[in-house]
């Protein structure tokens, strides 16, 4: 059976494939041994998806989006034609994985310790 003509609209299929297209990036991310969770949060701050409780989750997009735009800004005062492509804080819990993006961020939390990690 066809779809009727226009459909589905065209401004719904791409992001619904995009929606697919991070869905999977998210599971192969967290399929990783050592990877704690995972959280996308917009330039607000606001999470957006996360594989952490709701408060964790809010604690981290929160912090760590102030962290990941701070340095940015040092990026650029340094060097206005440069700008953070990736940032990575290792802790002795844990490491962090920041990569920031212009319409969200991705972050990971792992521990470096296990074989196999990101």
């Amino acid at each position: 059976r066809r779809s009727p003509p226009g459909w589905p609209p065209p401004d719904v299929s791409p992001r619904l494939h995009y929606m697919s297209d991070v869905e999977e990036t998210l599971k192969r991310i967290q399929s990783h041994k050592g990877v704690q969770g995972v959280i996308i949060w917009n330039p607000e701050g606001i999470a957006i998806r996360s594989t952490f409780e709701p408060k964790v989750t809010t604690q981290y997009a929160a912090l760590l989006s102030s962290l990941s735009s701070k340095s940015r800004s040092i990026v650029r005062d340094l060097d206005p034609t440069n700008d953070l492509t990736f940032l990575r804080v290792r802790t002795k819990k844990g490491e962090i994985m920041i990569a920031p993006d212009k319409d969200f961020t991705l972050m990971v939390l792992q521990d470096p310790g296990t074989e196999g990690a990101v």
